[in-house]
């Protein structure tokens, strides 16, 4: 028995210890407040920028977003370019796109304004135009050797985190095998959370996103991986989205509710960062490849059956996140209620947002059920989930979901 065993009062035996070595830094810098875009040019100006290159999509255009930011840019007279080419799930071939027009333009600075699609296509463009070759070459992490570009991200959803995080996510233009792409150099130098660019979110990405920061919470609190820090950002999450997600439906316009969950889902970036994430986002992105279903809506559906399934050995780690929520409303399950409990809350949480609850209503068949645990099998994200995820494993919880 070492020191560290003899002062530790932790009941269970997965959970870290006080003693449990981490590394932890926040590379990215915080701003956070309603209309903080304004502040975009004296931010970049800060960092020496006299060229700037904006990753966006259209509807972040349409919504008068980028206007928005163009004209704090051009109030520091920061010479500005535009990429509007992003999409849903960004792909190889939009960071080639992206590419051309930095390589033309040569930025100082890339700004990722948008959902986590302009932000990971910004970081996509940043490892290419930083290191050179394809971006199947930085699948993984620590592959870039090159520094990069100093980056800002400027989040109008509250969802993926990716503000807060060094990976990439993007998928491969003729496979759609969703990449992973990470390396600390990627991180964002700021982050500027404006809950007033969320408001104009339509409800479908309201729901999408949401759902996707709700399970971003739930899956680091538990993650094989999770730490002391790690587990604080976590769970201040959790508290920020659990308890906003219905007001946002609820009351769409409450500007309060928004920028908790603006918070939260960037906490939940930083958590991500430090203990990774499980056996959910693993399932969804088979769904996603095999048909097209939105990432959020393929979490929605597969959330609470992974909750379930690890509350069989990780049930404590369920009740103490029912416990941090009791009082904060008259559908909080009691604690006692475990796993279960908390997986019927989630369930009833992602219904309140209009998504689907079940694989059949998607238009997934029994059929492709062996295919997609083979995928998911193969997925990073799920060797990190607290219990062992082997196929057949895999199986039954999508036979569950149908």
């Amino acid at each position: 028995m070492t020191v560290a065993d003899t002062h530790s009062t932790n009941t269970d035996p997965d959970a870290p210890s006080l003693m449990d070595a981490f590394d932890f830094q926040l590379r990215t810098r915080m701003i956070f407040g309603p209309d903080s875009i304004n502040r975009l040019g004296e931010l970049a100006g800060e960092i020496g920028t006299r060229r700037a290159l904006v990753v966006t999509d259209p509807g972040i255009v349409e919504a008068g977003h980028v206007e928005k930011g163009l004209s704090a840019l051009k109030a520091a007279n920061i010479e500005t370019h535009v990429f509007d080419g992003a999409q849903e799930n960004p792909t190889t071939e939009n960071v080639d796109q992206a590419l051309a027009v930095a390589k033309r333009f040569e930025p100082e600075l890339l700004i990722g304004l948008g959902g986590g699609s302009s932000m990971d296509c910004a970081k996509g463009v940043n490892f290419l135009y930083s290191n050179g070759g394809r971006m199947q070459d930085y699948w993984g992490v620590g592959k870039a050797l090159k520094e990069m570009l100093p980056m800002i991200a400027v989040p109008t959803t509250a969802g993926t985190g990716s503000e807060m995080q060094s990976f990439a996510l993007i998928s491969d233009a003729e496979t759609h095998v969703k990449m992973a792409c990470g390396d600390k150099k990627a991180s964002c130098r700021m982050a500027i959370l404006d809950p007033i660019l969320t408001l104009t979110q339509p409800s479908l990405v309201t729901a999408l996103t949401a759902v996707d920061a709700l399970s971003h919470a739930l899956e680091t609190y538990v993650t094989r991986k999770r730490n002391k820090i790690s587990l604080v950002f976590s769970m201040e999450a959790w508290r920020l989205i659990a308890t906003n997600l219905r007001r946002v439906f609820d009351e769409p316009d409450s500007l309060e509710s928004r920028g908790r969950m603006q918070l939260g889902a960037a906490y939940c970036g930083v958590a991500i960062e430090n203990s990774m994430l499980g056996g959910t986002h693993a399932l969804a992105n088979p769904l996603t490849a095999t048909y097209g279903i939105a990432h959020g809506q393929a979490i929605g559906v597969m959330l609470p059956h992974v909750i379930r399934f690890n509350g069989h050995t990780h049930g404590q780690l369920y009740q103490e996140m029912l416990f941090d929520i009791q009082g904060t409303g008259p559908d909080v399950p009691k604690v006692e209620s475990g796993a279960a409990g908390l997986a019927d809350f989630v369930a009833s949480l992602i219904a309140a947002t209009g998504l689907s609850g079940r694989l059949s209503d998607l238009g997934v068949s029994e059929e492709k059920i062996p295919e997609m645990a083979a995928a998911a099998a193969k997925q990073w994200t799920g060797t990190f989930n607290p219990r062992p995820l082997d196929i057949p494993a895999l199986e039954e919880l999508y036979r569950a979901a149908l």
